[in-house]
């Protein structure tokens, strides 16, 4: 049998972007996820406890200084389950856009020696906050049922929710990773912006908090809808469908500017990195 011969030329535009090429390499994909879980876990104090204590910790102070001190309203709801609700999107998408953004600069062996489609290394990044978020998840349930908060019919959209929220996350992780090798001291910026991203998104304070002449900028943040659905789908709140529908199509044009930046740039990325 004559061996299978792979050619492999240098592709310009959407070309560069194969899907088909990433479901291919999908066995890399999971070999990385389990890889970057491990090491994020190994040789640790609590190990695996820190996905439960970061998110249960920033409650407290949150329900401490938002609930208690601040009275922010929280929908009728007890505010420790209302602000875990949003922290548990939140967290999945803050960890999996700081993982993601500089995922490209701790790959460079890897990517300088072996050919494989670049995009697994960002996915990679991302799915290592699924764990994080299915964890929280758990620990929220349990809040829930301290708090006699029901679950209603409302949780079977919270896997659509959280897969259009992944996709925002996805296409960041797209984009940045490319700005963060060429521009080193980028990396220093998105924690930043995204430490400011938490208190312009209606997580710790709900939608009705803002005035309502300014409740439309809320809705040009891309990950509200699927933040303030999530929320809504465990919770049995009433669906914003407007924030939905308006995240999916800023997520649709930030995935796509983010693969077309990514693809632009993947070439250069063994040269620079």
């Amino acid at each position: 049998m004559n061996p299978k011969i792979v050619t492999i030329k240098p592709r310009k535009g959407w070309s560069s972007f194969n899907v088909s090429e990433l479901w291919s390499y999908r066995e890399l994909l999971l070999a990385l996820t389990l890889r970057d879980i491990k090491v994020r876990y190994k040789q640790t104090v609590l190990g695996i406890a820190w996905a439960v204590i970061q998110p249960i910790t920033t409650m407290i102070i949150f329900s401490i200084i938002f609930g208690r001190l601040a009275k922010i309203p929280s929908d009728g709801l007890p505010y420790p389950v209302f602000v875990f609700s949003g922290l548990l999107a939140w967290n999945f998408f803050n960890t999996a856009v700081s993982n993601g953004g500089v995922s490209l600069l701790g790959a460079g062996s890897l990517i300088s020696k072996v050919y494989f489609p670049r995009f697994i290394i960002p996915l990679s990044s991302v799915g290592i906050s699924i764990v994080d978020f299915l964890i929280a998840l758990v620990i929220l349930f349990i809040l829930m049922l301290i708090y006699s908060v029901s679950i209603t019919s409302q949780i079977l959209l919270l896997p659509f929710l959280f897969a259009g929220l992944m996709c925002v996350a996805v296409g960041l992780s797209a984009g940045l990773p490319a700005v963060t090798v060429a521009y080193r001291d980028f990396r220093f910026v998105i924690p930043f912006v995204l430490q400011i991203w938490l208190y312009i998104t209606p997580v710790i304070y709900p939608i009705s908090f803002i005035p309502e002449k300014w409740q439309w900028l809320i809705y040009l943040n891309p990950v509200f809808g699927w933040i303030d659905g999530i929320r809504a789908s465990i919770l049995g709140l009433p669906t914003n469908w407007l924030a939905i529908g308006t995240s999916t199509l800023l997520t649709v044009i930030i995935v796509i500017v983010g693969a077309k930046y990514f693809a632009k740039a993947e070439r250069r990325f063994a040269d620079v990195i």
